[in-house]
């Protein structure tokens, strides 16, 4: 039998005790101790320590460590949006500063990535980035649900170029060292000399400028896509676009 869903969302947050201890201090504590060791090093324990805390405290605002993390994370949703997304031009400024925003999010906050999908993202700071995103999407011209899935192909283009960059330096406790890189390729593909070639000439010696240049590429191409469909759309259908001429967001 399937868990029952449950959210740290669906009752309401209990006043501060005498102590002053209140939940906010208590996400701010969780998310320090996430940035500087990671998700596997949080604890109740450990947190409560960081706060000078008893357990007693802490379950007395969270039942336990998982509604902990929906709070931390629904943090970082609101982090994702700096006002920049009100102050944008268009759907396609909107969408590359939602881009960059949450790419820069996930990157200073790496463990964040890893509970995309596994905790509910319910929050008040999750739902208000999410309104945001739907009013762009159909102020541009996108209709019925559409305008969730090219939503969630924005987010998911995100977290696919960025999961697997944190998983890299995760897995080798930093940046990973081109030159390193480099040598095993040439043992490696010795029967491929073009792409051996290609390795040596095209790609920049900073593995950060390469991770950009393709974060930047892939989100170009992506919201051309999107421009491509809305222009289909307003050829074949009755729905009004917003958008120039040339069709662009």
């Amino acid at each position: 039998m399937a868990d029952q869903f449950s959210s740290v969302w669906t009752r309401t947050p209990r006043r501060p005790r005498t102590s002053g201890l209140d939940r906010e201090q208590i996400v701010r504590a969780a998310i320090a101790i996430l940035d500087r060791e990671g998700l596997d090093a949080l604890s109740m324990r450990k947190l409560g320590a960081e706060l000078g805390a008893g357990a007693t405290s802490l379950y007395w605002h969270v039942a336990n460590k998982n509604e902990l993390l929906e709070l931390a994370l629904d943090e970082i949703w609101g982090a994702v949006d700096d006002a920049g997304l009100e102050r944008a031009d268009g759907l396609r400024e909107l969408l590359s500063t939602f881009a960059y925003n949450f790419r820069g999010a996930l990157l200073a906050h790496p463990w964040s990535a890893a509970l995309i999908g596994r905790l509910p993202s319910v929050g008040p700071q999750a739902f208000r980035l999410t309104e945001r995103l739907r009013r762009a999407f159909g102020d541009a011209g996108f209709r019925g649900l559409d305008v969730y899935l090219a939503s969630g192909t924005v987010t998911s283009f995100v977290l696919g170029q960025v999961i697997p960059l944190i998983a890299m330096e995760k897995a080798y406790g930093g940046p990973v060292d081109r030159g390193q890189v480099m040598q095993i390729l040439d043992e490696l593909s010795v029967d491929y000399s073009q792409m051996r070639a290609d390795y040596h000439d095209l790609m920049p010696e900073d593995s950060a400028v390469g991770n950009a240049i393709g974060f930047d590429f892939g989100l170009l191409c992506l919201l051309d896509g999107l421009e491509a469909r809305l222009r289909a759309q307003r050829s074949t259908g009755p729905a009004t676009v917003v958008a120039d001429e040339t069709g662009r967001l």
